[in-house]
C-alpha cells in the first residue's frame, strides 16, 4: 500500500521507520523497540497475536501488562483503497489517535456461575447437546417434548414454564408441573407407554391431555413405582441456574439483548452457531467481570414526577429490558448485571441524568479531537467520521478495505474519510456528533449492522434530523449526518456508495473545548462554538427542531386557564419553571428546557404546550415571565395572599357546597391568619357552647 514514511515521521514531529515485513524478515526490529518502555504503536492490526507472542518471547521485553502495545490499522482503513495515496493525513490522525492513554478504569459488575445449567427443549435435543457439555457442566432438562434416551443421566423437569428472569449465575426459573406422571418417580420402564390406547404418552412420559380419555390404563400398569396420580393438584416450583440453552423455537426471552448466560439455539441454527454456543457453554464457568458502563443521576432525571410519568426514553428503548420504572420514587432503576453497555439510553437522555461511563464522554471527545485537528494540521479537508462498533462494524471496514484491493468496482475507504471503532455506535449521540461538527468535522457518518437493535436505528435517526434542522438553520448547508445499514460483505458495494457524498460546510475554526461529563454541558458549548461561526446572516430568531428527540424546546401557558398553581413548577426536573418569590408570576429559563412534558402532564388546567425549537436569543439563559396575574388581597386585612383567578376558581368550585355558605364562604376571601381571627371573633355555634 501506499506509505509515506517521511511524510508521517513530518506531521506527527517524531521519526519513523517503515517496516514491508516487520512480522517476518524484519522482526527483529520489533523485539529491540519491545525492551524498550516507551510507548510502542504498530500499524498493524492483522498479526496482533504474532506480535504479541513475540514480545513475551523476547528476553528483556517490557512485560505487556506494564506497557502494553497498541495497533491500529492503516491499511484496511485507507491504504488498500483508490486513493490511498492521498490518505497520509489520516494515517496520521489514526497513529496519533493510537497512542492515547486507555480509559480511566470504572467501577465493575460481578458474574458467578458454578456451572449449573437448564436445557429447555425436545428431550432428544436437548440430551444430545447436554452431552457435549456434561463434564464441565451440571446439567438438568426441562422438557418440551420429543423422545428421551432410556438412559437416565440427567435430571428432567417438565410442567409450564411461567417465567425466566435473571442474568448469568442468577436465573430464577418458575414453572408448574400439572402432568399426572411424576418423573422423578417414573422408572421408564415403558409400561404406560404400552397400554395406553390413545397413544396419549409419549418417549417424554407426559401425558398430552388433550388426548386422553380417562381410560387409566397407565394408572394400573404403574401400581409399583406409583409415578403416575390424575388427583395430583398442580403445583408451582421454582429453582436456580446459572445457565440457560432454550432450544424451542420461540425463546423465553424476547429481549434483542439476551441477558448473559442465556442462549438460545432453535432448530434451524446453523452448524457454526451451534459450535458457538456449545463453547460460550463450555467457558462460563468461574467468575467474571465487565465495566459498569453507564453512571446516574436521579436528581437531574425527568422520568417522573408526582407519580406522573414524562420522558420515558430510556425505559422504552433499552433493548435488554435492563431499566424499569420507579416513578413512585421519582427516578429508573437500572439492572448493571442486564446492562450490556450500548449506550442507547444515555443517547436519548434529554438531561444526561443517563451518561456513558466506560469509555467516557470525556475520553471519546479526546479522541475525536485528536483525530480532527491532527487530521488537519497534515494538511487534510473536508474530515468526514465514520463511526462503527469494535465488533461487527469492524469486520465490515475491514472486508471492504479488502474487496477494494481485490476488486475493481469498489473504491474503499476515501481518503478523507476517517473510521473510528466504538464499543457501541448507540453510545455517541447528539451531543457528541456536534462537537465533532464544531471540531471541523464536515459530517459523520453512522455505521450500523444487525448488532443494533431497530429502536436504536430509529433513535438515531430522530437525533440526525434534529442535528440536521439545528446545522441548517445555522446556515451550514449540506448533508451533515448519515446513517448507513449495511448487513455483512454482501452491503459492501451499499457501503462503497453511501459515502461518496459532497462535503457539508463546517466551521472556519476549529474549537477547542472539552467534551464535558456533562450531556447538557457539552452541547452549551459546541452550540457557542457553532453560532459564533455560523454562515448565516443575521441568525435568525429561533430555529424549529423536530419534535422526536428535541433536547431544547419552548413552553406556552394559556393565561386564560392558568391560574398559577405553581404545579408545574414542582414537576420541572430541570429548573426551567421558577415561581417569583416577590410577585405572583410564572418564570420560564429556555436554556434548562428538556421538553420532558411533565408540566403538560401535571399542570390541571391543561394549559401548557411545548414547541421544540431552539431560540437563539441570548435571553434564552434568563428567566423570562410566561403568565402572571394580579393579587388577591385579603378582605379583611389587605394582605395578598393568591392570584385573583386562583381565588376566583376556589370560590365558584365551592359556592355551593353547604359547607361553604354565608360567613364561610366569606371566609375564603381571607387570608390565613385572619381566617382564624374571624372564626374565635364571629356569633358561629361552637362545640364548647352545646
Amino acid at each position: 500500500m501506499p506509505l509515506d514514511g517521511e511524510a508521517l515521521s513530518r506531521m506527527l514531529g517524531e521519526p519513523l521507520t517503515v517496516h514491508t515485513t516487520l512480522c517476518r524478515r524484519e522482526a527483529p526490529a520489533f523485539q529491540r523497540a519491545t525492551r524498550s518502555r516507551e510507548e510502542l504503536v504498530v500499524a498493524c492490526t492483522q498479526e496482533q497475536r504474532l506480535f504479541a507472542e513475540l514480545s513475551e518471547q523476547t528476553e528483556g521485553a517490557v512485560a505487556l501488562d506494564e506497557r502494553p502495545i497498541r495497533f491500529v490499522n492503516l491499511r484496511e482503513t485507507g491504504g488498500w483503497g483508490r486513493e490511498g495515496k492521498q490518505a497520509t493525513a489520516k494515517m496520521a490522525a489514526l497513529l496519533a489517535a493510537a497512542r492515547l492513554p486507555e480509559p480511566d478504569p470504572v467501577p465493575t459488575v460481578t458474574y458467578r456461575s458454578a456451572g449449573r445449567l437448564l436445557v429447555i427443549g425436545p428431550l432428544d435435543r436437548a440430551q444430545a447437546l447436554a452431552a457435549q457439555v456434561d463434564d464441565v457442566l451440571d446439567v438438568t432438562l426441562f422438557a418440551t417434548g420429543g423422545a428421551g434416551a432410556q438412559e437416565r443421566r440427567y435430571p428432567v423437569l417438565a410442567g409450564d414454564l411461567r417465567q425466566i428472569r435473571g442474568w448469568l449465575g442468577a436465573f430464577q426459573v418458575e414453572w408448574t408441573a400439572r402432568n399426572p406422571i411424576a418423573l422423578d418417580l417414573c422408572t421408564r420402564c415403558n409400561a404406560c407407554v404400552a397400554a395406553c390406547p390413545e397413544g396419549a404418552i409419549g418417549l417424554d412420559y407426559q401425558i398430552d391431555l388433550g388426548v386422553c380419555r380417562h381410560h387409566r390404563d397407565c394408572v394400573r400398569v404403574c401400581e409399583a413405582p406409583g409415578a403416575i396420580d390424575f388427583q395430583r393438584e398442580p403445583v408451582t416450583h421454582e429453582d436456580t441456574f446459572d445457565l440457560v440453552l432454550d432450544l424451542r423455537d420461540q425463546p423465553a426471552l424476547t429481549c434483542h439483548a439476551l441477558p448473559q448466560g442465556y442462549l438460545h439455539l432453535p432448530a434451524a441454527a446453523s452448524a457454526d452457531a451451534h459450535m458457538a454456543a456449545i463453547a460460550k457453554l463450555r467457558d462460563a464457568v468461574g467468575e467474571f467481570e465487565k465495566p459498569r458502563f453507564f453512571q446516574y443521576q436521579a436528581q437531574i432525571c425527568a422520568h417522573g414526577r408526582n407519580e406522573k410519568v414524562g420522558c420515558n426514553a430510556c425505559v422504552d428503548i433499552c433493548s435488554a429490558s435492563a431499566i424499569s420504572s420507579q416513578v413512585e420514587r421519582r427516578q429508573i432503576h437500572v439492572n448493571p448485571h442486564l446492562c450490556v453497555g450500548c449506550g442507547a439510553c444515555t443517547t436519548v437522555c434529554p438531561t444526561g441524568a443517563l451518561s456513558y461511563a466506560y469509555p467516557s464522554a470525556a475520553h471519546q471527545g479526546q479522541r475525536l479531537r485528536t483525530l480532527l485537528s491532527t487530521y488537519a494540521r497534515a494538511g487534510g479537508q473536508h474530515a468526514a467520521l465514520l463511526l462503527h462498533s469494535q465488533q461487527a462494524g469492524q469486520r465490515i471496514v475491514n472486508d471492504w478495505g479488502r474487496a477494494a484491493q481485490l476488486d475493481a468496482s469498489v473504491r474503499g475507504v476515501p481518503a478523507r474519510v476517517i473510521p473510528m471503532a466504538c464499543w457501541h455506535t448507540a453510545s455517541l449521540g447528539l451531543d457528541v456528533w456536534l462537537s465533532a461538527v464544531a471540531y471541523g468535522a464536515s459530517q459523520v457518518f453512522v455505521l450500523v449492522t444487525d448488532e443494533e437493535a431497530p429502536d436504536y436505528v430509529r433513535a438515531l435517526q430522530e437525533q440526525m434530523a434534529v442535528g440536521e434542522a439545528l446545522l441548517q438553520g445555522l446556515g451550514y448547508g449540506g448533508e451533515h449526518f448519515r446513517l448507513i445499514q449495511v448487513r455483512d460483505a454482501r452491503d459492501i458495494g451499499h457501503l462503497d456508495q453511501a459515502v461518496r457524498v459532497a462535503p457539508a460546510a463546517t466551521v472556519s475554526q476549529p474549537a477547542t473545548f472539552a467534551v464535558q461529563a456533562s450531556k447538557r454541558s457539552t452541547l452549551d458549548l459546541a452550540l457557542e462554538h457553532l453560532m459564533k461561526h455560523a454562515p448565516a446572516s443575521p441568525l435568525p430568531p429561533a430555529i424549529p427542531l423536530p419534535a422526536a428527540g428535541a433536547p431544547w424546546g419552548s413552553v406556552h401557558v394559556n393565561p386564560e386557564a392558568c391560574t398559577l398553581c405553581l404545579s408545574c413548577v414542582g414537576a420541572c426536573p430541570a429548573g426551567a419553571l421558577q415561581d417569583n418569590p416577590a410577585a405572583p408570576q410564572l418564570r420560564f429559563v429556555e436554556k434548562n428546557c428538556v421538553q420532558c412534558g411533565l408540566c403538560v402532564k401535571t399542570c390541571p388546567e391543561n394549559a401548557i404546550g411545548l414547541e421544540p425549537r431552539l431560540w437563539l436569543s441570548p435571553q434564552r439563559r434568563e428567566p423570562r415571565v410566561i403568565n402572571e396575574q394580579p393579587a388577591y388581597a385579603c378582605i379583611r386585612c389587605g394582605k395578598p395572599f393568591g392570584t385573583l383567578k386562583a381565588v376566583e376558581a376556589m370560590l365558584g368550585r365551592l359556592s355551593g357546597h353547604a359547607m361553604f355558605q354565608g360567613a364561610a364562604l366569606e371566609r375564603l376571601k381571607m387570608c390565613s391568619d385572619c381566617r382564624v381571627i374571624d372564626i374565635f371573633t364571629g356569633n358561629e355555634v361552637k362545640i364548647t357552647d352545646l
